[in-house]
């Protein structure tokens, strides 16, 4: 057995100096720039999306030679200066026609014509074309012309596109289809480009199981790993991943050396807080001059942050929680990297929209919001997003973010805020749903999704979901809320512009492991009895606003065990505690009970219904969830689930 950790083991050093994201900014880019960009010379088809590293001029005209736009005949415009519809002139033809690929062999005499297909050379003589639905066939070889031609009429000239010696494109265009058809178009076969930066990303961390592997205990998979490599690929960079290496110094210097040797930029992960275990920056900073310029950024989130520049390369240590981590890549390193490509910076849009709830934030950090972009009743809502710098599901969910000034302790609610798209474009969705969290929803609204409609679900508890309903922000608000004086669910609830859509019952009931004697085999009111008479018992509540947290209080009468403040927002998280040893009992729907294999005392069925806005009602999603829940299907999928539908 190892010995405990003593105190002196135990304490945290402090950032270096914690710096603005600009300052931070300046000394990385100023250790960076200016540098040559690496060139390298590739086949036409290799070079998508890479930058020219110099300007091209065409070699050839573009076309190469006078040709046909139409199907018809090649003319002297002089020979139909006169030719009408009552008045036709009459053409002998020359004894070829000329296709695509034909090099012309006859001249186009005075009174006569060549048929010319479209895309074929001029012959000789000709300085015009007369499509063919203006010409009839008379005679033997002769052709009458009803319409006067003028000179260039349908004729594309050698060079009219594109002239011998233009300049075709300049250096540092992204050579995109368009841009790689235009040097086909001149014969260029290979170009010069710049080669993509090489990037290794690196994860760290002994916690750390590669997905595709067994996860054992207190492990997680590596987020990290992949999302940032799949990042510096879109954002130019050649991303080359070395898999994760646990908390060992040795292996970890090994392994920081072996990829800081063959790459033009490093990216670790974790070892950033500086705590007993992290080593990473202290590697770093060994790796040659001028070592680390920043160590601790004002962003929220994103403060871990370590930047170095070490001989010339770029050395980035993101913060290992994914949100974190993505933040700061897409904020600070995005930018370096695309230049370093030889990219432009990465266009950002933006949108305006209100905040229907207050934002909190920290004094003293620049924070980033994620936001959900919701259609309300007068126009973009955005609606907060974020589960965390530890969330992963947050950057997926959400449609782009909001920037918090460093001098702001909050955003109030309905302020207008500018919103960075994550893409381009920003699809509202076409059902959104706010409410109370429960599996069912994924069996109704997968039917949704299959025929193309775009889903939002925010849980945020019955209360919640009721208030962001009454004020226009959702289609929908799931809840599961007794009335205690009716004895009624859910519908005393509704307000005026309300109606209520049922759903499903569902039992609630204690969770606890198999084989406890506080809960096994005992009534609801005894088992609680039994847990707050053990000191030892440990509960896991949930959060407040949600349904189950209000039968939680009314089965406690007022009293608050430890972990009565552990307030998690979904039945899993209160199962998974359980499950894991983090706490002893709680309050969950049966189906996730059967799920976690836990015991299971049922305490009641409640009501699973919706509080459906009525002005939203003919929306085409809405239409689509109420057919989904009504369907035979779709009830049956709930009850394979557990629930009575």
């Amino acid at each position: 057995m190892s010995a405990p950790p003593n105190r002196a083991d135990l304490q945290q050093e402090q950032f270096l100096s914690v710096l603005s994201r600009e300052d931070a900014l300046a000394r990385f880019e100023g250790a960076l720039f200016p540098r040559a960009l690496p060139t390298i010379e590739v086949a036409l088809l290799d070079a998508l999306g890479l930058p020219l590293a110099h300007d091209v001029a065409a070699p050839v005209d573009a076309p190469p030679f006078d040709r046909s736009n139409v199907d018809g005949f090649a003319v002297r415009a002089s020979d139909l200066a006169r030719a009408g519809e009552g008045a036709p002139v009459r053409l002998r033809l020359n004894g070829e026609s000329v296709h695509c690929g034909d090099a012309p062999r006859l001249p186009v005499t005075p009174g006569s014509a060549t048929p010319v297909a479209t895309g074929a050379p001029m012959p000789r003589g000709a300085d015009a074309m007369v499509m063919v639905e203006h010409t009839h066939l008379v005679g033997d070889g002769e052709i009458e012309v009803v319409r006067a031609a003028a000179p260039g009429q349908f004729v594309s000239f050698a060079g009219s596109d594109i002239a011998r010696g233009e300049t075709l494109l300049r250096a540092g265009v992204a050579l995109g289809s368009r841009q790689i058809g235009m040097l086909a178009a001149v014969g260029v076969g290979r170009v010069s480009v710049v080669r993509k930066p090489r990037v290794r990303v690196l994860s760290t961390g002994d916690e750390l199981v590669q997905p595709g592997g067994a996860l054992r205990p207190a492990a997680i998979y590596d987020v990290n790993g992949p999302i940032v490599a799949a990042a510096v690929a879109e954002n130019g960079g050649e991303a080359l991943f070395c898999g994760a290496v646990g908390d060992d110094e040795a292996l970890l210097r090994e392994a920081i050396a072996a990829a800081f040797a063959d790459c033009d930029m490093l990216i670790l992960s974790g070892g950033t807080s500086k705590g007993a275990g992290d080593l990473t920056h202290k590697l770093v900073a060994g790796l040659g001059a001028p070592g680390i310029v920043a160590h601790g950024v004002a962003l929220k989130p994103g403060k871990p942050l370590c930047l170095a520049v070490c001989e010339g390369k770029p050395v980035v240590i993101l913060p290992g929680f994914p949100t974190s981590a993505m933040f700061t890549f897409h904020d600070m390193i995005a930018p370096v990297l695309r230049r370093m490509a030889g990219l432009p910076p990465r266009a950002e849009a933006r949108v305006s929209a209100t905040l229907p709830v207050r934002v909190a934030s920290e004094l003293g950090r620049r924070e980033y919001v994620m936001a959900s972009l919701i259609e309300g009743r007068d126009g973009l809502k955005a609606y907060p997003a974020g589960k965390g710098s530890g969330a992963i599901t947050s950057f997926a969910q959400a449609d782009g973010f909001v920037a918090v000034d460093a001098l702001a302790d909050h955003l109030p609610a309905g302020a207008s805020v500018e919103v960075a798209l994550f893409t381009p474009h920003v699809r509202p969705p076409d059902l959104v749903a706010i409410g109370s969290h429960c599996a069912g929803l994924d069996a109704v609204t997968a039917p949704l999704a299959g025929a193309g409609l775009n889903v939002r679900t925010i849980a945020v508890g019955s209360l919640g979901g009721l208030a962001a309903a009454r004020r226009g922000e959702c289609d929908i608000a799931p809840m599961h809320l007794l009335d205690e004086q009716t004895g009624l669910w859910n519908r005393p609830f509704l307000t005026e512009g309300l109606e209520l859509v049922e759903g499903w019952r569902r039992l609630q009931g204690l969770v606890f492991r198999p084989g406890d004697a506080r809960f096994e085999g005992l009534s609801p009111q005894d088992a609680v009895a039994r847990a707050l008479a053990d000191p030892e018992c440990l509960m896991v509540n949930r959060n407040q606003g949600a349904g189950t947290r209000i039968l939680i209080d009314r089965l406690l009468g007022g009293a608050k065990p430890d972990g009565y403040f552990n307030q998690p927002r979904s039945h899993n998280a209160v199962a998974a505690a359980v499950a894991q040893g983090r706490a002893d009992w709680g309050v969950a729907i049966e189906p996730m009970a059967k799920a976690y294999g836990l015991g299971f005392v049922a305490l009641t069925q409640e009501h699973y219904d919706f509080a459906l806005v009525t002005a939203r009602k003919d929306r085409p999603g809405v239409q689509a969830f109420l057919q989904s829940l009504a369907s035979p299907d779709t009830r049956a999928a709930l009850r394979a689930l557990g629930f009575e539908a």
